[in-house]
């Protein structure tokens, strides 16, 4: 069989365990912390399948690795227990009994782990076949490092922002904040290319797989933060403001 779906099989398997989970605690957050350590069992998985050199393996595991332990600090440090859901999951489940747990199976669970699944892909081409060492993937290193970085330093920001209580109400627009409406998730949608660029790196990759990351870009542009922007408009008086003069994901001088 071939690596890949195999690897997408037991992806799809352990996705309807943590499915399973999220239906009897009646809280699908519980998918989050497994959307950001998933991608490294697989990839370790393609690493001990691989006849490449250590240093391509570590170019390739380094910023997965960094990305998912800044993802699942995240999770840990932000995660208010069984009891707390977040607010896009209750919006999707907010239908009749059959429709919101297709919301919950198809559209929490399922899509997006096939999203992931997608965007990963590449990695399988730098890993799978055997290829030398090159300064293109040195650089798609080095890009996908630097995602991580943004995100990490976004994230920071924000925190240190909420963490004064005379901000509950105020809108973050300082530091990245200031040039983007959401930087956190910029950094992310560039983690996906920068995975996407190290599967150039082979030379071997088909054009159709810039769809890998395209598909992770419009997640971001369409729904997440669009979703983020409403629930801001709906509690900040000051966010109307600052969505018409902030770009929405890419970073811009604000508009006076």
């Amino acid at each position: 069989m071939n690596i890949w779906l195999l690897i997408t099989i037991w992806h799809i398997y352990a996705t309807l365990i943590i499915y399973l989970f999220s239906f009897l605690f009646k809280n699908s957050s519980l998918y989050d912390p497994f959307w950001s350590v998933a991608p490294v069992p697989i990839v370790f998985y393609l690493t001990l399948n691989s006849n490449n050199s250590l240093e391509i393996l570590l170019l390739v595991l380094i910023p997965i690795i960094l990305w998912s332990i800044r993802l699942t600090h995240n999770w840990i440090i932000s995660w208010d227990g069984f009891m707390h859901e977040d607010f896009r999951y209750v919006n999707l489940k907010n239908t009749n009994k059959i429709q919101a747990e297709l919301n919950n199976l198809f559209g929490i669970h399922l899509v997006p782990t096939l999203i992931v699944n997608l965007s990963l892909f590449p990695v399988s081409f730098v890993l799978i076949n055997k290829i030398d060492v090159n300064i293109y993937l040195y650089l798609a290193s080095i890009f996908t490092f630097i995602a991580v970085i943004l995100e990490t330093i976004s994230d920071k920001q924000m925190r240190d922002f909420k963490q004064d209580n005379s901000n509950s109400s105020k809108t973050m627009k300082y530091g990245l904040w200031k040039f983007s409406r959401h930087p956190n998730y910029l950094g992310e949608s560039l983690f996906w290319f920068g995975i996407y660029f190290m599967g150039l790196s082979s030379g071997i990759m088909p054009l159709w797989t810039i769809l890998c990351p395209t598909v992770m870009l419009f997640l971001f542009i369409f729904i997440s933060c669009p979703m983020m922007d409403q629930r801001s408009l709906n509690n900040r008086s000051d966010y109307r403001d600052y969505m018409n003069k902030t770009s929405q994901l890419f970073l811009w001088p604000p508009k006076k």
